[in-house]
């Protein structure tokens, strides 16, 4: 047996060793190193740009939007943001300009000497403003997306349940930017092919998102682009290193020699996308005897940044999940996404749910504090269970947010770690007034891509016969999370054969079908099974061949074929019959839910506002768990991060709103110093159609660890707080009742 049980991962050896190459590892013959030219001010017209003549010049290239052979266009949802920008800039740290020279240094002291003229705009980040038309910047409304839900009639409903007497509760919640800091940071090869395409060798999540936005700007589609070990995504590479290849491919074209651009740490954090902050607005009629809700209003408010990127995407799973995992017979849920003169933000894990079931699992705290009930006793009078309604009208089954809540209390039940937060540099010893706090909260999160998005994909893997071996074709990266020993793993298990015998074809797009991208939840419920699908149809491609019956085992079929020759069949993603109008929002959102109860044990100094964490306990659906310590693993680092986001992790933004804090030294994630002891329980509710009954897993973790916090924070103090993140000067000037 060899699912469910702790494969060890394929690519470990590799990369605790050092033999994995990453994309800083390569260099090709004659590459030329890469920067870029960023603009200085949020929004401007471009005047000129000056080469400082007191340069020497005589090795470097410099390349403009005029050098840009096809398009100036990064093609993703829209055709709104350039490669480089021609004649306005929209954000600060936008690319205006590209060098090329023979050593990285020289590249970067280029960059110093180009002079970019500016005739400077107002500029516009408040997304309220923006939202309110009073200075229009995109389109005639600022918006990039604009999202309602309406199920049943919420105006009516709430003005019938005041009349009868109910509590009508509305307040307001914030979450901030949040950075992704993979531990690798973006960087690229553009190499010039001799029968005048090129190839791309990268640190990615999505080759074929670079296929189709660089067919478009080198003009042609004599390209194929390779992932390079990759250290780190989190949504931070889905995107992205469009743009990356894109410059890369730009000097590429006007040198004739390959190209490397690596990003400086710094300029990573100041160029690159971001997680969405955003402004929620909830209102809602609940009944003062049990808490139960009756009628929700709710008005979420995205700030997507410059340009549009996958900002509607991440509205998108924001609204549906605005209400969290709480049934509610009328709601009106209204998201907007508005363009400001911010860098832009983008993918990132959770896409949207995050920021609202922060919002959603504090507006239980709040309902629960005005009617003096316990915050458990109102989550579970409203929890989903089967056969009930969701906003969208999807009806759902095999619902796991008891069985979580369950588990997660039943865990929690083990008594603490002892604290060593007395032992730490600066904490006070013994003379720290500390108090403790327990807080609880709990998600769903829907698992793939909206609607009908996975038929639109038509996910494709090819599993074929070579020799005695077999191997996966895929363009499903792993970026850390396993994917290439899970894939792997389920082939193995289906043919019954031993998993160092399978292996995966590197993730190359001349080799490669088009499996959709590494996002979403999706690679191992989705491609997974789309993997199987291929094992299985090699089995009955091998018996056709050779004869035999259905139970012959697979490596009998193999003694008895005579061709030497690879023998490759091609597996697509089947649609379940999703019905989902995307007009209206109305449908089955998603094929499976996964569930999950987060429980946070931690202490608050009073004197200095500093959360301590002490225990994490999460009991998370996992579906199926295909390798337990994967899983885990993937569990335990997403709820680490979450931590982050609620207490430590805050972008400072200047005068023209780029990044202040550029550095790792004050960008403050949780390190293994900070990790709480964590229990994680991992729920098996088999989803259908997953491989083995495995759903996605990626995201769920991040989604409510922040809620969690902040009512622990909440109890062990009084203080409530609304937005994130939850810094230690916050929670003390709240003690102080300055919040």
């Amino acid at each position: 047996m060899i699912i469910g049980h702790d494969i060890v991962r394929v690519d470990g050896r590799a990369k605790v060793t050092g033999v994995a190459r990453y994309v800083d590892d390569v260099r090709p013959d004659g590459c030329l190193y890469a920067a870029t030219v960023r603009s200085t001010i949020a929004h401007g017209r471009i005047l000129g740009i000056d080469l400082d003549p007191a340069f020497d010049w005589t090795d470097v290239t410099v390349a403009t939007a005029a050098d840009i052979p096809g398009e100036n266009v990064v093609a993703l949802m829209t055709d709104d943001q350039p490669v480089l920008a021609d004649g306005i800039v929209r954000h600060v740290s936008e690319p205006v300009a590209l060098v090329a020279a023979p050593t990285r240094d020289k590249a970067l002291a280029a960059v110093a000497h180009v002079v970019v003229r500016y005739a400077p705009l107002e500029p516009l980040f408040d997304p309220e403003v923006s939202e309110g038309n009073a200075h229009r910047i995109f389109g005639d409304d600022n918006l990039f997306s604009r999202i309602d839900i309406r199920h049943g009639d919420a105006d009516a409903a709430m003005a019938a349940a005041e009349r009868d007497g109910a509590l009508v509760i509305e307040a307001t919640y914030r979450t901030g930017l949040q950075e992704q800091l993979y531990i690798e940071p973006q960087g690229m090869i553009a190499e010039p092919r001799a029968d005048g395409g090129m190839t791309f060798f990268g640190s990615m999540q999505c080759p074929y998102y670079i296929v189709k936005a660089l067919g478009r700007v080198l003009g042609h589609d004599r390209l194929n682009v390779v992932q390079a070990a990759t250290g780190g995504g989190f949504g931070g590479k889905e995107e992205y290193p469009s743009m990356v290849a894109a410059h890369a491919a730009v000097l590429a074209v006007k040198t004739g020699r390959p190209v490397k651009l690596i990003y400086r740490r710094d300029e990573d954090l100041r160029a690159t996308t971001k997680r969405h902050p955003a402004i929620m607005r909830y209102r809602t009629a609940v009944d003062r005897a049990t808490g139960k809700l009756l009628a929700a209003r709710v008005h979420l408010l995205f700030d997507g940044g410059a340009y549009n990127t996958l900002s509607p995407v991440v509205l998108s799973r924001g609204v549906i999940h605005a209400m969290g995992p709480y049934a509610c017979p009328h709601v009106w849920v209204d998201g907007r996404m508005v363009a400001t003169h911010t860098p832009p933000n983008g993918a990132f894990r959770g896409f949207g749910a995050p920021q609202v079931m922060f919002a959603a699992e504090r507006h239980m705290d709040r309902i629960a504090r005005a009617l003096g009930l316990d915050p458990l006793a109102v989550r579970q009078a409203n929890l989903y269970r089967d056969g009930d309604v969701t906003p969208t009208g999807q009806r759902l089954v095999d619902v796991g947010a008891g069985e979580v809540v369950r588990r997660a209390l039943a865990a929690a039940e083990a008594p603490l770690p002892a604290f060593a937060g007395t032992h730490r540099p600066g904490g006070g010893g013994e003379a720290a007034r500390r108090r403790a706090g327990r807080g609880l909260a709990i998600a769903w999160h829907g698992c793939g891509f909206t609607g009908n998005g996975e038929a639109a994909i038509e996910g494709k893997a090819d599993v074929a016969l070579e020799g005695d071996r077999v191997v996966v074709y895929s363009a499903s990266t792993d970026i850390g999370q396993g994917t290439d020993t899970i894939f792997p793993s389920i082939v193995a298990q289906v043919l019954g054969i031993a998993v160092d015998r399978v292996r995966n074809a590197p993730h190359d797009t001349d080799l490669v079908p088009d499996s959709g991208p590494t996002v979403a939840s999706r690679t191992a419920m989705v491609v997974g099974g789309v993997v199987k699908q291929g094992a299985e149809k090699l089995r009955e491609a091998l018996r056709a061949e050779v004869g035999g019956g259905p139970d012959e085992p697979f490596d009998a079929l193999v003694a008895r074929r005579k061709s030497s020759e690879p023998l490759r069949v091609r597996a697509q993603y089947q649609d379940q019959g999703a019905i989902w109008d995307r007009a209206t929002y109305q449908g089955e959102a998603y094929p499976t839910f996964g569930w999950s109860c987060v429980i946070v044990d931690l202490e608050v100094d009073l004197d200095t506002g500093e959360v301590l964490y002490r225990r994490l306990v999460q009991a998370t659906d996992v579906g199926r768990a295909l390798n337990p310590t994967l899983c885990s693993g993937q569990l335990e680092g997403g709820v680490l991060q979450a931590l982050g986001y609620a207490t430590s992790e805050e972008v400072v933004l200047d005068a023209q709103h780029g990044m202040r804090n550029d550095r790792l030294t004050n960008y403050i994630i949780p390190t293994a110093l900070d990790a709480p002891e964590m229990i994680t329980e991992m729920v098996e509710i088999p989803f259908a159609h997953g491989p083995f009954g495995a759903k996605g897993i990626g995201e769920i973790p991040h989604d409510v660890p922040a809620a969690a916090a902040a009512q622990a924070i909440e109890q062990a103090t009084g203080v409530s707080l609304d937005l994130l993140p939850m810094t230690p000067e916050r929670v003390l000037a709240a003690l102080m009742g300055d919040a």
